[in-house]
């Protein structure tokens, strides 16, 4: 099962579009800043993409 849930995550964006979007924005900045919202220890996944979906689902990332 992925984590988190693509539903839970289309409550909080609104489209699938954005959400791409905005993960592939924030994975992108994590490997170039190395800078990241949470410790290590508390990130599910191990790669970027994941940290980022787990970063929306969390409100740690806001759109303007």
């Amino acid at each position: 099962m992925i984590y988190p849930s693509i539903d839970k995550l289309l409550n909080q964006v609104g489209s699938k579009y954005l959400l791409v979007n905005i993960v592939s924005k924030r994975a992108k900045e994590m490997k170039e800043t190395d800078h990241y919202q949470m410790k290590d220890n508390e990130y599910v996944s191990k790669k970027e993409i994941g940290k980022a979906l787990e970063e929306v689902s969390k409100d740690l990332i806001h759109m303007k």
